[in-house]
This record gives C-alpha cells, structure tokens and sequence, in this order.
C-alpha cells in the first residue's frame, strides 16, 4: 500500500484550564476520585473562541512547521463532532481564515475515532495523486455539548485542535476501520433541532421515548460501563488487524498512540495487546478528553519534544461514539 508521511504538525489549546478542584466547586467529586476512576488532573475549555478558530490556528502551526503555503494545500479534511454551524462545513471556514484558496474541502465525523478516518481517507487521494498536499485538522470543543451538571460525563472533556499536514510517501502505512451501530446509545449527543415547520406531528413515538428529559435532548450521553467494555476490546482489536495487514507482530510498533479517553482504558487494551507502558504516549492527565483532537495533539507534543524519529513505527488507535472504532499504522 502506497504510504504517506507528515510534512508538519500543530496543535491549539485553549488557555482557560479547569482543573479538578474546578470540577469540586460545581459538581460532587474531589481531585482524588477523577484522578483515581480517569487519569485526568486538568483540561482546557475554549471559554471565548468558536471551534472553527482552534482549527484555523492548529492547521496554521502546522502549515509553519511544514513551510507550506497555505495555496499549496490541495485538499482540507476536517474531523469534528462538534461544528459551530451545521453548514458550511467547518472545512470552509478554516479555508477561509488560513487562505488556502485552492483547496477542496470537506468534514467528517466519525466522533473520537476521526483522526484516523482522516488519515484512511487522505491516504486514498494521495495514493491515487489526485493531491499532493492534503491538510487534516481535528478540531473538537466539547465544553459546548457536556452536561455540567452530571459528574460522571463533565470532568472528562476538554477543547483543543490538532492539524498535521500529508503527502505521498514510499514508507508503509496501513489503516483498518470498524463500526457498530447497534450500541449507538452507549454514546451520543442528539441534535435538538428548534423548528417552526407548521406540519410537523409529534416525532417522540418514532424515538421510541429514548429522548424524553431536557439532557438526553441537548447533552452529551454516555454510558460508561458499555463504553469501557467496548472500547478496550475495539482497541485491541484494532491494532491486531492493523497489524496484521502490515504483516508484522505488535511487538515490532516503537510507539502506540491512543485516544485519550480514559488512563484505566488504555491501560487494559495496551496490556491485552502485551505492549509495555513505555511505548505507550499518554497526555490525558493535562488534557482530559478532546475527542478526534487527542492524537493529533499528542502527535504534535512528541514531535515538539524530539520524540519522533526516523524509521519508528507509530500506531494510532482510537475509538467514539457511533459507536466507530479503528487504527492506523505508519513509518516515519
């Protein structure tokens, strides 16, 4: 399979950081028991900026580390859950704000698991040299879906962005994608559309009551023992079939770089796979969950930190609402 590589990466944070004492003064809970149940001591709330501007600031880091033009993108794929608009897509916006004038656009949203639909997705367009420069930015802003009221869901979320910036390469890259519907309300978030249509009927009965309070209609949901059933065996195996498809063993991945859902979750699938913490990069505990912003924010810490070297083989795994999962594998 034809491969792909970074030309450069970049991330935005907000400044704004909730910590756990925060969480303390709002809801029931205490720095020991998130810490303890999550791995999580702080995240980042965009308090006074729109999605679409984290996005445009991280794809502009990226395009600056890469010394890209932005005219020189042929292509921007974003990846979000939660978009300012329902349209235009929040591709378009960041066209606009980054001057990447020749670009096509379009977003996706397979939730947390979007980083890596991206990198599947531009993969197959730079494998066909239909572009050359394509410009994925994973840009997430939790804070506008999360129910503060609820304990269980609100300490876990945060905002950030992280772009990267791909083209055409001759090194392995391999991605392997999944799905199961049927556990869709173990995670999700409803649209509450406000309409004044004049024939619209009562469409609750067609819900089957699912959405009958005021938070299953306007917040964030999630079950989180389904979630964390799921979700370790979804990530391991998805890095077995990743793998797989590569045709070679876990053993040989230098680094695994998961989403940032849940410490206790991570820990459980990397020790299934029988992957050492060592290779394992986490960021959970200063950025909590930012949904398909996890990796690629993580990815830009390590390449800030020199941690990324020439040859290694980096698998990203993921997992969101959907419920999607998925991985990718590639050598930089």
């Amino acid at each position: 399979m034809s491969g792909i590589e970074f030309l450069g990466t970049g991330s935005y944070v907000p400044e704004f950081v909730a910590d756990n004492d925060k969480f303390a003064e709002i809801v029931d809970t205490s720095d020991e028991w998130i810490f303890q149940r999550t791995g999580i001591k702080q995240r980042h709330i965009a308090t006074d900026k729109p999605n679409y501007y984290m996005g445009a600031q991280a794809a502009k880091r990226a395009l600056e580390n890469a010394k890209v033009s932005a005219e020189d993108v042929d292509l921007i794929i974003v990846s979000t859950c939660t978009p300012d608009f329902f349209y235009p897509a929040m591709s378009c916006l960041i066209q606009k704000l980054i001057g990447a004038k020749n670009a096509a656009c379009f977003d996706v949203n397979s939730a947390c698991t979007g980083f890596i639909s991206c990198l599947d997705i531009a993969q197959k367009y730079l494998a066909t040299d239909t572009y050359k420069n394509v410009l994925i930015v994973s840009a997430e802003k939790l804070s506008q879906q999360v129910d503060y009221t609820d304990r269980a869901s609100c300490i876990l979320f945060g905002d950030a962005a992280g772009a990267v910036l791909l083209t055409k390469s001759g090194k392995r890259f391999n991605s392997f994608l999944g799905a199961e519907g049927d556990e869709f309300e173990a995670l999700y978030c409803k649209i509450n559309y406000q309409t004044n249509c004049p024939w619209y009927g009562d469409i609750n009965e067609y819900y089957e009551n699912r959405f009958d309070t005021h938070a299953k209609q306007n917040f964030l949901m999630q079950d989180g023992k389904a979630v964390y059933k799921f979700a370790v065996n979804a990530m391991a195996d998805a890095v077995r079939n990743v793998a797989a498809q590569g045709g070679f063993s876990v053993d040989e991945l230098d680094l695994v770089i998961p989403h940032q859902a849940n410490l206790r979750i991570i820990e459980k699938a990397t020790e299934l796979l029988g992957i050492p913490s060592d290779k394992v990069y986490t960021n959970i505990e200063h950025m909590g969950n930012v949904s398909s912003a996890c990796i690629p924010v993580a990815l830009n810490e390590l390449f800030g930190a020199g941690k990324i070297r020439e040859g290694m083989k980096i698998c990203f795994v993921g997992f969101g609402a959907g419920l999607t999962y998925g991985a990718a594998i590639m050598e930089v």
